[in-house]
């Protein structure tokens, strides 16, 4: 059996997951993530994309159980020009997902303001390569977030491997900027 990466499992507990949640993981990668939400799910569902078919395909072969009893489906979609028809979601995340902080995400935090439940949240979690690091790329998120209208509470937590584990975790209801 594959080894969870530290990150991912710390980035699942941090979830809380409760049976009905409804959830969107942004950049799922080969699923791991997925494979980790899903026992926790009842009548709930989690949603991943990727932009990498290559990706996706992995984790629907990972996740092809779950698949097919209904708490999980994956897609092929850049988050930007994905179509949710309607859907919303209680918790959205992203792991190691840069483009939250490296350029403008204003497209992205609008798909996400129009999908996100009332009371739901938007977690961003990063694996900086130090302690240093973890803080600059708070202090980005925080700023771009809160100038798009999100209030934010950061969390880190220590690794075994690494000075730290970073959350953002983002919810609608701050003034704009």
């Amino acid at each position: 059996m594959e080894a969870v990466p530290e990150r991912l499992a710390w980035a699942v507990r941090t979830l809380a997951i409760e049976p009905a949640d409804e959830v969107l993981e942004i950049g799922c990668g080969g699923g791991v993530a997925v494979a980790l939400v899903c026992p926790g799910l009842g009548t709930g569902r989690i949603t991943a994309i990727d932009r990498s078919a290559t990706q996706t395909a992995r984790a629907e072969r990972r996740n092809a159980e779950d698949i097919a009893a209904g708490r999980a489906v994956v897609r092929t979609a850049a988050l930007e020009t994905a179509a949710f028809d309607g859907e919303r979601f209680d918790k959205i995340f992203a792991v190691n997902v840069n483009l939250f902080w490296v350029r403008d995400p204003a497209a992205e935090l609008r798909v996400i303001g129009g999908i996100l439940k009332p009371g739901g949240a938007l977690y961003l979690f990063y694996e900086p390569p130090s302690a240093d690091r973890a803080g600059q790329v708070a202090a980005d998120l925080d700023r771009v977030l809160r100038r798009k209208g999100f209030m934010t509470e950061v969390s880190t937590a220590r690794t075994s491997r690494r000075a730290a584990l970073l959350c953002v975790k983002a919810s609608l209801g701050a003034t704009p900027r």
